[in-house]
């Protein structure tokens, strides 16, 4: 599955004379239905939307109709799409469920695993946060990450305004299907900062990454995670991407900080409340 996933994001976006489309998973390619004086040729499963798109330009780039789009995506009267977001352009049948979170405890093995570690947070100031989100193949999913307790609210809001936007993720534990984890939306992690003895904010439970693989960290020559280089162009508009004014926003005006902002080095997949 991971393999179908990263190669669907790999397409780039086809060179059209309007708003261009960034191609889901092949699972959800579809046909245009008929439209008079011309015959049915292939749509791409979605549209990744970008500044100054709305329903009514992507319906008529498409030879759509806006209320076809608003019922496939879930989207009600008046509301636009939010740049970052994959609008469906068929349906696919299913009801789009309500947002949802519920919080949990974290046990001191499922934070810190090895004592030896010496992490610098106990496992009581953290907080399993649960929330539904919508995935590559866009289906609806419950994943949850870990968290500092002083951001749980926080973290909550920014996720109910991504799944509000449908904002693609690539996935979140639990992922047993996914061997490389590295490509999984996360929270806390007891490690350092890569190259350094230094402990991480993602070691106090106040960072958060969303798809590292489409949002990679660039460092002069270090890009994490490897083998990110179809993603180091930030211009195109490509599935799970994030940009500036787009999905960055869920999280920003939520009083993260957003390391796509950052001027020593890039990680476009970072949020933290610390700026750190």
């Amino acid at each position: 599955m991971l393999t179908r996933l990263l190669a669907a994001a790999l397409l780039l976006t086809p060179a059209v004379p309007a708003r261009a489309a960034t191609p889901l998973p092949p699972a959800h390619i579809v046909l245009a239905p008929a439209v008079a004086g011309r015959t049915a040729s292939p749509l791409p499963p979605g549209h990744i939307v970008r500044p100054g798109d709305t329903l009514a330009t992507i319906a008529g780039h498409y030879h759509l109709r806006v209320a076809d789009l608003r019922r496939w995506n879930g989207l009600s009267p008046g509301q636009e799409p939010h740049p970052d977001a994959a609008i469906l352009l068929s349906g696919t049948g299913r009801e789009w469920p309500a947002w949802a979170s519920r919080v949990e405890p974290v046990t001191a093995t499922e934070a810190n695993g090895d004592p030896l570690k010496k992490c610098p947070v106990p496992a009581t100031d953290l907080r399993r946060v649960w929330v539904k989100y919508l995935d590559f193949d866009g289906v609806v999913r419950d994943g949850n990450l870990i968290v500092h307790h002083s951001i749980v609210p926080a973290t909550q809001r920014a996720f109910g305004l991504l799944y509000a936007w449908h904002f693609p993720i690539v996935g979140m534990a639990p992922a047993l299907s996914f061997p490389d984890r590295t490509v999984l939306t996360s929270g806390y992690e007891c490690r350092n900062v890569a190259g350094t003895t230094k402990w991480s904010q993602h070691a106090y439970g106040l960072a958060i990454d969303v798809n590292p693989r489409q949002n990679p960290m660039i460092r002069g020559t270090y890009l994490d995670p490897p083998h990110s280089e179809p993603w180091i162009p930030r211009l195109p508009y490509r599935t799970g991407m994030i940009h500036d004014n787009g999905a960055e926003l869920a999280f920003t005006t939520n009083g993260f900080a957003w390391g796509g902002r950052w001027h020593s080095l890039k990680d476009y997949m970072h949020f933290s409340p610390t700026n750190l």
